[in-house]
């Protein structure tokens, strides 16, 4: 199974199918796997979203690091592990939830707005954080947070991320993104998120050269 910090290396943008249904999933993870893309995440508030997980984590394991989004509450951490997700992504930061993922062996990457909340995150043990709302967030604001921050951490802004966006925030340093509804929506077909999954790819590979 591919482990984290082997798929950032290898592609670090996040595919968030918000929506995505079962029946969708594995012509939709394909697609983003013949992509590039090595990390995927269905959020929790997506119908029947652990069937989706579960087909994913089955199908593309070896080859992607599947998740669960938008988790919110420790007992949905032992739901995903269950079926075979190993990333939880929160909207927000909290200890408990961090604590049910060291329990469950999975990683874990916690929404953050604020240094106070990055400061608080990475005490806990989390070296990945997701700057949330990045609409929020804008490159100036990020530097100014990364000149602070130990330059371990990783920084990965979510919500309104296009490849035309990608450019700034890189420039700022942080290490990867989370692509939502620019990359798939829901009602998405999987040749429409092919051709999306390809732009940001081709984007994302001109930046880091």
């Amino acid at each position: 199974m591919i482990e984290l910090d082997d798929a950032l290396r290898q592609l670090p943008l996040v595919a968030i199918l918000r929506g995505l249904r079962p029946e969708q999933a594995l012509a939709i993870g394909e697609v983003l796997v013949e992509a590039g893309f090595s990390i995927i995440e269905v959020p929790l508030n997506s119908p029947d979203p652990l069937a989706s997980i579960g087909l994913l984590a089955r199908q593309f394991g070896e080859q992607a690091l599947i998740g669960a989004g938008t988790v919110t509450g420790a007992g949905e951490v032992s739901a995903v592990a269950a079926v075979g997700g190993r990333l939880i992504v929160m909207p927000h930061f909290d200890p408990e939830v961090v604590a049910a993922t060291r329990a469950a062996g999975v990683y874990c990457m916690p929404g953050v707005t604020t240094p106070g909340e990055a400061f608080t995150a990475l005490r806990a043990g989390v070296d990945t954080l997701k700057l949330f709302p990045a609409e929020m967030l804008t490159p100036p604001v990020v530097k100014a947070m990364r000149s602070v921050l130990p330059p371990e951490a990783r920084l990965f802004p979510v919500g309104g991320i296009t490849p035309e966006t990608m450019a700034p925030y890189w420039a700022v340093g942080v290490a990867g993104f989370g692509l939502g509804s620019a990359l798939f929506r829901k009602g998405s077909s999987a040749e429409a998120v092919r051709t999306r999954a390809q732009a940001f790819v081709k984007a994302f590979r001109a930046l880091r050269g």
